[in-house]
């Protein structure tokens, strides 16, 4: 169904929501809403790079 690679890409960008969602509501430490939308723009980024690297491998 998925590659290795796949899920890696799919498992970095979402732990990357739940860190960004952590920065915003400050679990675990000091609310920080612009660290937590800077990191929240690289999941869309991980995706991107993900899907760069299927097309470049010709697997879609």
């Amino acid at each position: 169904m998925f590659a290795k690679g796949d899920v890696l890409i799919l498992l970095a960008a979402f732990l990357s929501l739940l860190f960004s969602i952590a920065l915003w509501f400050g679990f675990g430490m000091t609310a920080n809403k612009d660290a937590g939308v800077f990191v929240g723009l690289w999941v869309p980024s991980i995706l991107s790079v993900g899907v760069y690297f299927q097309v470049v491998a010709g697997r879609r």
